[in-house]
C-alpha cells in the first residue's frame, strides 16, 4: 500500500481558501490521516516501531476529527467503518505497547532489573505482537478499510446531507463552540486527578489527546485564524496527555515483573528502580498541566 500523491490533501490550499466550510475542513483533516496511514504502511510491515506509532496517531486524529464534527459527518457508513477501525486498532495497540515496554527495558536504569525480573519475555512478546500486526496490515481487510475511508470522506452520504442542509454554521463559530465544550468537559473530568483510578485517568488522557490533535489540525486549516486564545490550550493539553501516558507506560512496564518466589525470594511484586519517585513526579506534572489547562482563558 503506497501513498498516492494525488490523494494527499493540500493543507496550504485549504488554509488559503477564504470560503472554507466545516465539510471542507473535516475532509482536509481526515484525508491527511488516511495519507499518513498509507505513507507508514510499508515501514510498519517491516517492523519500524515509529511507523506503527504514526499509524496509531493517524487513526486517533481521524477519530478525533469525526467526534469533533460528529453532527455533520456521522452516518451509517461511519458506524460500519468505526468497527473496522477498532479491529485494526487492536493489533496496532498491542504492537505499540510492546514497543514501549521494550524501550523501557533497554534504558540503563532498568536493564539489570529487567534481566532479573522479566528476562526474555518482552522480546518474545514484541515479536509475536508485530507478526500479528503485519498479518493484519497486509490483509485485504485493511486495504479495503483504507479505500473505504477515503471514499467515505470524499463522497459519503454525510456530504450530500450537509450540502442540502439549510442550517450550515460558519466554521469559526462551530469550532469555537466545540472547543469550548471539549475544554469544559476535560476540566470537569480532571477535577479529582490526584485520586483518579487507572481507567478514568486513561479516559482523561484520551480526551486531552483529542483536544490537542484538534487544535493542531484546525490550526493547519486556518479555522482558528484570529483566535489565538485557543492555542493557549495546546501546551497544557499536550503536557497532560504525555505525562499521563508516561505514567501508564511505566505502570505497564512494572506489571511485567515476575512475582514468583524464585524471582525475589518473597513472592511479592518488585517495582523498577525509583518507581515510586518517578510515578509521583509524573502525577505532579500532570496535575500542574491540568491546572494550566483549567486556568487558560478561552473567552
Amino acid at each position: 500500500m503506497r501513498a498516492d500523491p494525488a490523494r494527499t490533501p493540500s493543507r496550504r490550499k485549504a488554509a488559503g481558501a477564504p470560503d472554507i466550510d466545516c465539510a471542507t475542513a473535516f475532509q482536509t483533516i481526515a484525508l491527511d490521516c488516511v495519507a499518513a496511514i498509507e505513507t507508514n504502511h510499508g515501514s510498519a510491515c517491516a517492523g519500524d516501531a515509529e511507523a506503527v506509532h504514526q499509524i496509531r496517531v493517524a487513526i486517533t486524529r481521524l477519530r478525533a476529527a469525526v467526534a469533533f464534527f460528529a453532527p455533520i459527518v456521522v452516518d451509517a457508513e461511519w458506524l460500519r467503518l468505526k468497527k473496522e477501525i477498532a479491529w485494526l486498532n487492536g493489533p496496532l495497540g498491542a504492537a505499540r505497547d510492546s514497543d514501549v515496554v521494550v524501550e523501557y527495558s533497554r534504558r540503563k536504569r532498568y536493564r539489570a532489573w529487567t534481566q532479573r525480573m522479566i528476562g526474555q519475555r518482552l522480546d518474545e512478546r514484541q515479536m509475536r505482537d508485530h507478526r500479528r500486526l503485519v498479518r493484519c496490515l497486509r490483509s485485504g481487510r485493511t486495504q479495503r478499510l483504507v479505500t473505504a475511508l477515503a471514499g467515505w470522506i470524499r463522497r459519503g452520504a454525510w456530504l450530500e446531507r450537509y450540502r442540502r442542509s439549510q442550517n450550515k454554521e460558519a466554521l469559526q463559530g462551530y469550532c469555537t463552540g466545540e472547543l469550548g465544550r471539549w475544554h469544559k468537559r476535560l476540566v470537569r473530568k480532571g477535577r479529582h486527578l490526584k485520586t483518579l483510578g487507572a481507567s478514568p485517568r486513561h479516559r482523561l488522557r484520551i480526551k486531552a489527546k483529542r483536544l490537542r490533535y484538534m487544535l493542531e489540525a484546525l490550526r493547519e486549516t486556518d479555522a482558528l485564524r484570529g483566535r489565538d486564545e485557543w492555542q493557549q490550550l495546546h501546551r497544557p493539553a499536550k503536557q497532560l496527555q504525555r505525562t499521563l501516558g508516561d505514567l501508564r507506560d511505566l505502570k505497564r512496564f512494572a506489571d511485567h515483573a515476575d512475582t514468583s518466589p524464585s524471582a525475589n525470594g518473597k513472592g511479592a511484586k518488585t517495582h523498577p528502580p525509583a518507581y515510586r519517585h518517578r510515578t509521583e513526579k509524573l502525577l505532579d506534572a500532570a496535575i500542574a498541566a491540568y491546572r494550566d489547562l483549567k486556568n487558560a482563558e478561552t473567552t
